[in-house]
């Protein structure tokens, strides 16, 4: 994986979420499986397991948290269940979601969790599954190639925030902010996008 002071990044609209979800939807409708119960993995994983719920008709949605990344690509070792599932599963049918399925550590660490509350069947889903990952999903919305950081509309903030902080030297401006995250990362925000970046991360420029 690239040093995260310079790396591809694909910025990922609210449409595009729900088209991606969408598509899994219908993968896990066609594939015949039929959850009584989704399950999030927090943080990532809470939007578009709600959509699936929205899509799938499912009304328990419930969540865990697997810690691994931070904002902007730093990673922590090992991944493990921080948080664990809250509320009973025993003898139903799940479905694990994220949002992306990067090296698989995320979902190697969550899907063993949460078969040791003791489900009848645990199938997990992702909108972005890389091609380097050690576990596969079973259903993935679409398939990433060439590796780059996925950035999600609820991650915004964070993950940019922390790219700023990382600059050296330092942008002096909200414009040298813009520019170089187009130099570096091959970011394009919108000077809306800009603006929350600034005064929610405190940058004083």
């Amino acid at each position: 994986m690239p040093e995260p002071n310079k790396m591809p990044v694909q910025l990922i609209t609210v449409d595009e979420v729900v088209r991606a979800a969408d598509g899994l939807a219908r993968q896990v409708l066609d594939s015949g499986f039929q959850p009584d119960c989704i399950v999030a993995i927090a943080r990532g994983g809470f939007m578009p397991a709600r959509f699936l719920c929205d899509f799938l008709r499912v009304h328990k949605l419930l969540s865990l948290k697997v810690e691994h990344y931070t904002s902007g690509a730093r990673a922590k070792q090992p991944a493990a269940v921080t948080v664990p599932l809250a509320g009973g599963v025993r003898g139903e049918r799940v479905l694990l979601v994220d949002d992306v399925n990067d090296s698989g550590d995320t979902l190697a660490a969550a899907r063993p969790h949460l078969e040791g509350f003791q489900p009848a069947a645990v199938r997990t889903a992702v909108l972005h599954e890389k091609a380097g990952t050690s576990c596969r999903a079973d259903f993935h919305s679409q398939a990433v190639q060439e590796w780059r950081w996925i950035l999600y509309p609820w991650a915004v903030i964070e993950d940019v925030g922390q790219f700023a902080r990382e600059m050296d030297p330092a942008p002096n401006s909200p414009a040298d902010l813009h520019a170089r995250l187009q130099q570096d990362y091959g970011l394009a925000l919108s000077t809306a996008e800009l603006d929350r970046v600034i005064r929610y991360n405190r940058l004083d420029y």
